[in-house]
Order: structure tokens, then C-alpha cells, then sequence
């Protein structure tokens, strides 16, 4: 997923460069969105992940 958000992020830049304002900000959005749902599933992964059976 932070693949994703990357990919998003750099077609982004790209468009920025050339001027395409509306593809810039739909990319921005969604790779923003992306990260957000990555770092949550990160964060979830890491409190219940890795459980020991006792």
C-alpha cells in the first residue's frame, strides 16, 4: 500500500510539471488517502500481529 501511495505521489510531481493542475490534485489526494490507511494498518499490525500462543 505504500507502494501505491508512492506511485500516486510521483505521478503527482509529475503532472505538477507539466501544469495538468486537475490530474495533480486527484493524484494528491488519493496518495494522501493511501498513506493515511497504510500508517493505520502499520499501526494495527503492530499491536496485534505477533501473538504468542500460551
Amino acid at each position: 500500500m505504500l507502494g501505491w501511495s508512492m506511485t500516486f505521489l510521483i505521478i503527482a510531481l509529475i503532472a505538477a510539471v507539466f501544469g495538468f493542475t486537475g490530474i495533480v490534485s486527484a493524484a494528491v489526494g488519493i496518495a494522501k488517502f493511501l498513506f493515511v490507511v497504510f500508517l493505520i494498518l502499520f499501526v494495527l499490525s503492530l499491536l496485534f500481529g505477533r501473538r504468542s500462543i500460551r
